[in-house]
């Protein structure tokens, strides 16, 4: 396996970039795609507290998108064989459904659709595992990769944000995909040179 086919992703169910990243992901991984792949929750909540104000992790009723990510976590987790589709149902109700994830009925609804005990995630949230999970993880990327947004794809000692515009939903044409994902990846791992590179105009 080369170093290009390990990378980590970072989410939060309200960016639809990281939506669409994690589409063409998932899309590969489903098609057969050697990559080893880490998800890792990122709170955009916490990432625009001001300094010296109260963090997501002390006060998570504060952001909208911190219970949806806490039972992603928990799903990758314990029930990985259910992740994938559970992943792209949160992103779903989110962007094509326009739910709130804030609302544990929609979250519940979700981990229910996907085969996924309800009682078993909210039972880790409620105890406060899942957020201390969220959070050991998020901290430990920022520290570590200076991330700060999602989705950042992260490879050896480099991270890079990225927004991909097109989607792969599910039972699409996997190579689109897998070619998105690995030039992402292989210019990440194989030109850190290049710092950024930006269309003036989004022709679509």
């Amino acid at each position: 396996m080369t170093i290009a086919s390990e990378f980590s992703v970072t989410w939060d169910y309200r960016c639809p970039f990281a939506r669409n990243a994690h589409e063409h992901i998932l899309t590969g991984l489903a098609a057969g795609t050697d990559w080893q792949v880490r998800f890792l929750p990122f709170s955009l909540g916490q990432a625009h507290v001001e300094e010296g104000g109260v963090s997501v992790w002390d006060d998570p009723s504060q952001d909208t998108g911190i219970l949806a990510l806490q039972a992603g976590v928990v799903v990758r987790d314990e029930f990985p064989d259910r992740f994938p589709t559970v992943h792209r149902g949160l992103f779903a109700a989110r962007h094509d459904e326009g739910l709130h994830l804030e609302d544990r009925a929609v979250v519940e609804k979700v981990l229910t659709e996907h085969g996924v005990p309800a009682h078993v995630v909210f039972g880790r949230i409620d105890s406060g595992a899942a957020l201390a999970t969220v959070r050991q993880e998020h901290e430990a990327f920022v520290a570590s990769h200076t991330v700060w947004g999602v989705p950042t794809f992260i490879a050896g000692d480099e991270a890079v944000f990225v927004r991909l515009m097109d989607r792969a939903p599910a039972g699409s044409d996997p190579a689109p995909s897998i070619r998105a994902v690995e030039r992402v990846v292989d210019m990440l791992t194989g030109w850190p040179e290049l710092n950024e590179f930006k269309h003036t105009v989004v022709r679509r």
